[in-house]
């Protein structure tokens, strides 16, 4: 019942603020693209429950290749940030399509 309970939950949450946040997506989308060339998401391979790899979504908040320019740590002031980077990271802007992670089951809220 607790699984239950929690997936429900998770549906039901991470839906909701994804339409409510709609239209903060579309312009966050707009200002990745008019401000750097490149994909509007940063696809990153992570591990999750029990060892399986699973791909989580971000805003991408640096010039494309940055992992491979630079370390893994990222300073206010680092050259690899797009002009809205520091901007997303701040308010945690970047962090909302891991709602869709929470959707297809490979991220949690709880």
């Amino acid at each position: 019942m607790y699984r239950f309970t929690k997936r429900l939950l998770d549906l039901v949450v991470s839906t909701a603020i994804l339409l409510v946040s709609f239209p903060v997506l579309i312009i966050v989308s707009m200002l990745i693209k008019l401000s750097s060339q490149g994909p509007v998401l940063y696809l990153s391979k992570r591990t999750g429950l029990y060892g399986s790899p699973f791909t989580m979504f971000k805003f991408r908040t640096m010039v494309v290749g940055a992992d491979t320019i630079g370390g893994h740590s990222t300073a206010k002031n680092d050259s690899r940030l797009i002009s809205c980077g520091a901007f997303l990271r701040k308010y945690k802007l970047d962090e909302l399509p891991q709602l869709i992670n929470v959707i297809n089951g490979t991220l949690s809220l709880i």
